[in-house]
């Protein structure tokens, strides 16, 4: 098989496994979404605590619970590099749905994927999530922003 070709199977298949993990949260289901990650995944997140190691499979589904119906979602600006079992994903991502508050949520925050090659299938090693802030002193998170 060619170098290029190599690739491209490999971009497909993180493609598949990144589709499949954002059915899996779309959908709430934890111990699914989670199975994509690595035992020692890193993760910051927007939710505190500033960093998270490892899987939480009772935190992830006590926040799906604060969810009613699907959590639905989108993404733009998407850029994949691979360089043998090491690749990064980024991209903004929107994330909608209604909260069991009534809240509806529409927010488009960042994304950076580190993924791993680990016998033979691709997982999240590093997430990290963000949006920006205010420059201005005030700290305050910026979450009406729209690509």
């Amino acid at each position: 098989m060619t170098e290029e070709r190599v690739q491209d199977a490999e971009e497909e298949a993180i493609i598949a496994m990144l589709m499949m993990r954002a059915t899996a949260v779309g959908e709430k289901q934890a111990k699914s979404a989670l199975s994509y990650d690595t035992e020692d995944c890193v993760e910051f997140s927007l939710a505190p605590p500033l960093v998270y190691h490892g899987k939480d499979e009772a935190g992830l589904q006590a926040w799906f619970n604060t969810w009613n119906g699907p959590i639905g979602g989108d993404v733009r600006d998407v850029k994949l590099t691979i360089g043998g079992d090491v690749a990064f994903w980024s991209g903004l991502v929107n994330m909608t749905g209604t909260k069991t508050d009534g809240t509806q949520v529409d927010l488009w925050f960042r994304q950076t994927l580190g993924l791993v090659k680990r016998d033979g299938r691709w997982m999240v090693a590093h997430q990290h999530e963000s949006v920006p802030f205010a420059m201005d002193g005030s700290g305050r998170a910026l979450l009406d922003l729209i690509p």
